[in-house]
């Protein structure tokens, strides 16, 4: 009896482990298509001069800050963005490092 008990516990946790990781990957955004879409909020590739990260902000240094589309950057997840000549220094939390990765890589 105590074998039967176990086995349908390991099912129940199996089921729930199943749900939990399909809800995280439906959860998830598509990476590459929001760095696309930065990119392109950002004025495109080519009005990118330069990347930094300093903890959760991405610093950018554009040749055109007019180009920019402040609302389309909040819309993928920025806390906030500051203005400063011709950088932006915007709050994206723990993806900042991955951001400056994937769009130095487009950049290129």
């Amino acid at each position: 009896m105590d074998m039967q008990l176990l086995i349908q516990y390991g099912i129940i946790a199996l089921v729930l482990i199943i749900i939990l990781l399909i809800v995280i990957k439906l959860n998830r955004k598509d990476f590459n298509l929001e760095i696309n879409k930065l990119v392109k909020y950002l004025g495109g590739k080519d009005n990118i001069l330069d990347t930094e990260v300093n903890m959760s902000r991405f610093k950018v240094t554009l040749k055109d800050v007019t180009k920019v589309d402040k609302e389309g950057i909040k819309s993928l997840g920025a806390k906030g963005i500051v203005e400063i000549d011709n950088q932006l220094k915007i709050i994206f939390g723990a993806d900042s490092k991955a951001l400056k990765k994937y769009v130095d890589e487009i950049r290129k």
